[in-house]
């Protein structure tokens, strides 16, 4: 419990029974949390500041243990009651903003070493289970600043992870910065012969698995209804499925079409 160890150190004149090192170890746990005591009694003093100390007089009153927490960002004021009742110690905590009150009982021998008030590293034990105690029972029921203080710097590391000049509005770039599309020729150019060996797929032209209704430069699309009266219905033939029209395509399809003219003289036997 890394810091209680000085601040048991600062009180240990004042520590004279297993409960008062109880609430200093309670007392630092809110600390931890990201609050900061007042002050001791019910009623704000003259000249009260937050602070990680214990306040003068917080261990006075030898039945009823009062002290009054402010988070670091002022937003929570919470009232600690802190009552013995045979070997417990119950914890009564309210949050005076919001009326909201968190209760935990804590078994007093659970947590201290009654024989050994005067040694640091042997008064306390299972201090993981007293701090899981204080975390489920109080601070989770009424909340934080940590909660807050847990969200910014993640924010803040996504944000570090981002280019100086990246703009949410931007349009991304195709290619994943870092890379380069491969250097293909262009298909008119003379010297682009043999080019689609670097391209079988055809990604900028036919590639070497040959498809006629789709090589070469981009072709006008077929229209499924060919051959019927009136026309499919919108979606009668998903996007890029293989599919048949019902008749002889129309003018508009590239290539040769066994409704053409033949050339003349196609019956010449001398040509």
């Amino acid at each position: 419990m890394a810091g209680l160890e000085p601040l048991y150190a600062w009180a240990r004149a004042a520590i004279s029974r297993p409960q008062d090192a109880l609430i200093c170890g309670v007392h630092w746990e809110l600390v931890r949390h990201g609050y900061r005591c007042l002050g001791a009694g019910d009623q704000p003093g003259p000249d009260e500041r937050k602070s990680e100390l214990l306040p003068t007089g917080w261990e006075a009153n030898k039945e009823v243990y009062t002290l009054r927490y402010k988070s670091t960002d002022d937003a929570r004021e919470l009232l600690l009651k802190a009552i013995m009742v045979e070997d417990s110690m119950i914890l009564n905590v309210m949050d005076r903003s919001s009326k909201k009150v968190a209760d935990v009982t804590l078994a007093v021998a659970d947590y201290i070493n009654p024989e050994h008030l005067d040694d640091f590293h042997m008064v306390y034990k299972n201090t993981e289970e007293l701090r899981t105690r204080i975390a489920s029972g109080i601070i989770a029921p009424l909340g934080g600043p940590t909660e807050k203080a847990k969200k910014e710097p993640e924010a803040e590391k996504k944000d570090a992870d981002l280019p100086r000049d990246y703009d949410p509005l931007r349009v991304p770039p195709r290619q994943p910065a870092g890379t380069r599309a491969p250097s293909w020729p262009s298909p008119l150019s003379p010297f682009a012969v043999g080019g689609e060996d670097l391209d079988p797929f055809g990604g900028r032209s036919g590639g070497m698995i040959v498809d006629p209704l789709r090589s070469g430069f981009p072709q006008p699309g077929i229209d499924p209804s060919s051959g019927i009266p009136g026309r499919l219905p919108p979606g009668a033939v998903p996007p890029g499925a293989r599919f048949d029209p019902f008749g002889p395509l129309g003018a508009g399809r590239p290539g040769p079409d066994p409704d053409h003219l033949p050339p003349p003289g196609y019956d010449d036997m001398f040509m």
